[in-house]
């Protein structure tokens, strides 16, 4: 049986590799640097294949994104220039970038722990709630971080958050196709997300803020303590219409051995009113995630969140295949290497 080492030392592991001031090489064929092996990944933002730096020998991954307009590029470009801020060991690092033609090619570190709610319902894996708080203060580390960089993640979700490796208890959050710059000065609004972890103020297309990246956070934690999701309803007009009115509650008997202190966590997160929540930092001094509080270390009952995380597997392969057939019917993916065979 798998048990996370809650001693661990969260916060003091180094970089996978040194800062890179990455710069976007044009008009180079990354194929001329990295060796491509297998296929990892392939969704609506593009594939991911593992490779290897010729020069260095470095096992890295190299994601291909097909950029038929200017729009879908600058989209790209955005997410390269955000990442380059983000020198922090829970954060997916950045390597390297290419433009060529219309396909550009991001090279990241290799994560091969899968991610974190698929581990965790591994039969051999034993979730307590100190092994939710050892995960849920590595996933603010992150989050403080990139706020303290005046970035928002804005796709803050399970699928988003990986293992380092297929045994440590160590964490990536990945994905910053939707991060944005903040001015906390400037009025910021956006319309995109995930429904089920979108904040009130998203769905009300109102002023954002780094609040709106603290809500996601604590619908994954109800999420991870339960197997259950506070929003969600039949539709995505139905959860978000449960999202504007915030409310929710702890009667399921999946809380009946949580303590107070994770619900009160929560509770602080939850909240509608953007500017009442608590910050990243001020959230990783909460008494739960203190590290003399005591915490239970009796074994939650994953079954709920086994059946979570099929129907959310199956929900992403059905939107990842409409996503692809969209895209087949306008995009040629034919400058897009394939792996080779083995």
């Amino acid at each position: 049986m798998i048990k996370v080492d809650e001693d661990d030392p969260v916060g003091e592991v180094e970089l996978s590799f040194p800062y890179r001031d990455v710069k976007i090489r044009r008009g180079e064929d990354p194929k001329d640097f990295y060796t491509l092996d297998d296929e990892v990944g392939r969704g609506k933002f593009g594939t991911v294949y593992k490779c290897v730096e010729k020069v260095t020998g470095m096992k890295l991954a190299a994601k291909f994104v097909a950029c038929p307009k200017k729009e879908d590029k600058k989209n790209v470009e955005r997410e390269i220039d955000i990442m380059k801020t983000l020198q922090h060991p829970r954060l997916l690092q950045i390597y390297d970038a290419f433009e060529n033609g219309k396909i550009m090619t991001v090279i990241l570190e290799l994560i091969e722990g899968g991610e974190l709610f698929e581990r965790i319902i591994d039969d051999d894996f034993i979730l307590t709630e100190k092994s939710c708080t050892v995960f849920m203060r590595q996933i603010l580390e992150g989050v403080e971080f990139m706020h303290r960089q005046k970035i928002l993640h804005l796709d803050m979700k399970p699928e988003n958050i990986l293992c380092l490796t297929k045994t440590g208890n160590r964490i990536k959050i990945i994905d910053f196709g939707l991060a944005r710059k903040f001015d906390p000065d400037k009025k910021l609004q956006v319309l995109f997300g995930t429904p089920e972890f979108v904040a009130p103020e998203v769905v009300n297309f109102e002023a954002i803020g780094y609040g709106t990246d603290m809500w996601s956070v604590g619908v994954i934690c109800y999420v991870l303590l339960s197997g259950l999701s506070p929003f969600m309803g039949h539709t995505d007009i139905e959860t978000m219409a449960n999202v504007t009115v915030a409310k929710y509650d702890f009667d399921d008997e999946a809380f009946d051995e949580i303590s107070e202190n994770a619900k009160d966590f929560i509770r602080k997160l939850l909240v509608k009113d953007m500017n009442t929540r608590p910050s990243a930092k001020e959230t990783l001094q909460h008494v739960w995630l203190r590290r003399d509080t005591v915490v239970s270390e009796l074994e939650i009952n994953k079954s709920k969140l086994k059946r979570y995380v099929i129907k959310r597997r199956w929900i992403k392969a059905v939107n990842t295949i409409i996503a692809l057939k969209r895209m087949g019917a306008k995009v040629d993916f034919s400058p897009i290497p394939s792996a080779p065979e083995q």
